[in-house]
């Protein structure tokens, strides 16, 4: 191979190469919760990591949301590594919901809900929902976890105040998940047992009116 040609091939692999890890430097050094949140409902700190039940409450309750109408995504933050590059929000939750809200907003208003051990931070949501989380108590403590619990009451208390109430989930305080998700299978039971007692009885009749010829 020719010194001209050893050139070309090392300038093309070098030129992969930097194809092939740009976009992964541009994810690292950036928002992480903007990357996430543009496929996901919540994002969650990385560590300690939030329980697996308690994220799949979480994860119900704002598909629950959507459902009712109110289509919110939610950033949990416990510590300056959550942010990426802007770290010195941390402890500031409404100046990176203003933040979050440029990045993940487009061409419509998207309903936002950050939670930080500082409290909460909202963007695109009516001033009665906005008002709501503020009565809301800080959360109980600085861990991913309590982050998460915070989370599940405020947006429910956003979901209320927004006239979207969540429903149908269990461990979401005001969810009317037990008397519908109870009395569903009962209804249907009896709806069963009647139309088989109804069978029943034409049955029996039909025989009582046609009785078989003695031999």
């Amino acid at each position: 191979m020719s010194a001209m040609a050893r050139r070309l091939a090392s300038l093309l692999i070098m030129l992969l190469l930097a194809g092939t890890l740009a976009p992964t430097a541009a994810l690292a050094d950036g928002d992480p919760a903007s990357d996430v949140l543009l496929g996901e409902n919540v994002f969650y700190p990385y560590t300690p990591p939030v329980p697996a039940s308690v994220q799949a409450t979480l994860n119900a309750e704002t598909a629950a949301a959507k459902r009712a109408g109110l289509p919110i995504k939610v950033a949990l933050i416990a510590s300056p590594i959550d942010l990426g590059v802007i770290p010195e929000l941390f402890g500031r939750p409404q100046s990176y919901a203003d933040f979050l809200d440029k990045e993940i907003s487009f061409d419509q208003v998207q309903p936002l809900l950050v939670v930080m051990a500082a409290g909460y931070g909202t963007q695109g949501v009516p001033a009665a929902a906005t008002r709501a989380v503020t009565t809301l108590a800080p959360p109980a403590g600085t861990t991913s976890t309590d982050l998460a619990h915070a989370a599940i009451a405020a947006v429910a208390k956003l979901a209320a105040a927004t006239g979207h109430p969540v429903s149908g989930v269990p461990g979401v305080a005001g969810s009317s998940s037990g008397s519908n998700g109870s009395s569903a299978p009962i209804l249907i039971g009896l709806v069963v047992a009647a139309v088989l007692v109804a069978g029943a009885l034409i049955a029996l009749r039909r025989r009582q009116a046609n009785p078989r010829p003695a031999r």
